[in-house]
């Protein structure tokens, strides 16, 4: 009943919110939706009856699809950090103002509604169902409360994830055809009888969809101008967990149905992935806006994981399991900073800014240890899933494994300078009479950096929750 309650909560409560006018009445019910939400997603991650965290109902009988919902190792952990997610922005973003207010956060509910959908479905129609739920919201929120370019951004956002979804689309149907009972169930997928040609060629379709998703180069270009346009309350939402939908389908679909089209294939994305991973430091080092570096520190990151995942070792997998929640926290928080010195001082640009530290020293303490988190500094919750990544890769590849370690050097480059430029040094004329960040950013930044300081001192819950005990569904893999 959890699972269940996870997703009719927020798809509930959203629409209540589309109904209400006033703006403070809607962010107060938003935030109760939210930490109801949150409570669910608590409740499931320390609960063990399979009755609670598992609903199975009929949908439509003749295709050999139902409602079957699931809380396991991998969903517990996504959709904690899907549920938290929520509450840590809205209570973040508190006083920015939107025009239509109860609109927007009825999207921003109806997206997590389909996130969780992604994260708990053992169905493939109907994780397909909730896929799509989760853009078409998104896609509205960046059409409508996006910056000046927002409609050709949207426009290129909207092409690539519907190019994305059909590739998907198609590949389910097929692979749905060859299931010994024609079934869309999640076991059934994984039994299908495909020949080694058709493996291949279903297995490009689908990883090409959740290429376009992570993102991976060179699939990447919708990212960063969609990161930059989207309000950044949206961004925060993309990059901390729906780009985690990408390497969830990997883990839970590609991997265990194509596991011989995945091992042959390794070499092209891993290679693929890494090529990422040091484009977009590079170009992150050549960034003059804070939105587009971390954007493109987004994009590094999520390289490693694409490349850990096809190493196809084990403990490389668990480093992506316990890297998602976290990475998911971190970047959450770096938006947080952005969006607080954009609304204060009305740039995002490092060259108009300088000495902050001296003016905003609370936002400066907190973005310094994101940052070292960010670019996963020892005994910050990022240093385990690293290490443990390119354990991963460096078993499958120790060559390949030295060329992904120095996005790490590149990445403290890029970090380490947009620390300096904005918060130390002398003040300039825009910064002089700037202050401290408000109460409402204080609650969140200190939330996640408590997170991010606990579990990098402490990970052994989050080990523990991605071991081999939990069902992972990649025991399949060869």
């Amino acid at each position: 009943m959890i699972a269940l309650l996870l997703i009719l909560v927020p798809v509930i409560g959203g629409l209540i919110t589309f109904s209400i006018k006033n703006e403070n009445s809607v962010k107060g019910f938003s935030i109760l939706v939210a930490v109801i939400t949150l409570i669910l997603a608590l409740t499931g991650l320390f609960s063990n009856d399979q009755s609670l965290l598992h609903f199975d109902a009929s949908w439509i009988p003749d295709l050999g699809t139902r409602i079957t919902l699931g809380l396991d190792g991998m969903s517990k952990m996504l959709a904690l950090l899907t549920a938290v997610s929520l509450p840590i922005i809205i209570t973040a973003t508190y006083k920015n103002t939107y025009a239509d207010a109860g609109k927007f956060y009825g999207l921003m509910f109806l997206c997590q509604a389909g996130m969780l959908g992604v994260f708990l479905s053992m169905d493939a129609l109907l994780f397909y169902f909730f896929w799509e739920l989760a853009l078409i919201p998104a896609y509205f929120l960046c059409s409508i409360w996006g910056g000046e370019k927002r409609i050709q951004v949207t426009f290129k956002f909207f092409i690539y994830t519907f190019v994305g979804s059909l590739l998907m689309l198609v590949a389910i149907l097929f692979i749905y055809f060859k299931t010994p009972d024609h079934s869309f169930a999640l076991q059934s997928f994984y039994h299908a009888n495909l020949t080694a040609s058709q493996a291949q060629w279903m297995f490009w379709l689908f990883f090409i969809a959740l290429a376009i998703k992570m993102p991976i180069f060179p699939f990447h270009t919708w990212q960063p101008d969609t990161y930059e346009q989207a309000p950044t309350a949206v961004t925060m939402l993309l990059s901390g967990v729906m780009v985690k939908m990408g390497v969830f389908a990997v883990i839970r679909w590609l991997l265990p149905i194509f596991p011989a089209a995945s091992q042959s294939n390794s070499s092209v994305i891993i290679t693929l992935s890494v090529i990422g991973m040091l484009y977009a430091s590079l170009i992150a080092m050549r960034q003059d806006d804070i939105k587009r570096l971390i954007a493109y520190s987004s994009m590094a990151h999520m390289g490693l994981m694409c490349a850990a995942l096809f190493a196809n070792q084990q403990v490389g997998i668990q480093g992506v399991l316990i890297q998602m929640f976290n990475h998911g926290i971190n970047i959450i928080g770096l938006w947080i900073v952005a969006d607080a010195i954009e609304k204060q001082l009305g740039t995002r640009k490092f060259s108009e800014l300088g000495g902050l530290a001296q003016k905003a020293p609370t936002l400066a303490v907190l973005f310094v240890v994101l940052c070292l988190a960010n670019v996963a500094l020892p005994l910050t919750n990022a240093f385990v899933g690293e290490f443990l990544m390119f354990n991963g890769l460096f078993r499958y590849n120790p060559v390949m494994a030295g060329i992904a370690g120095i996005s790490i050097i590149l990445a403290a480059v890029y970090t380490l300078n947009m620390i300096q430029k904005i918060f130390y040094g002398n003040t300039v004329a825009l910064t002089e009479n700037a202050h401290d960040s408000s109460f409402n950013v204080n609650v969140a930044l200190v939330i996640l950096v408590i997170v991010v300081i606990v579990l990098g001192v402490y990970p052994q819950p989050m080990i523990d929750l991605t071991q081999g005990n939990a069902n992972l569904f990649i025991t399949k893999i060869p």
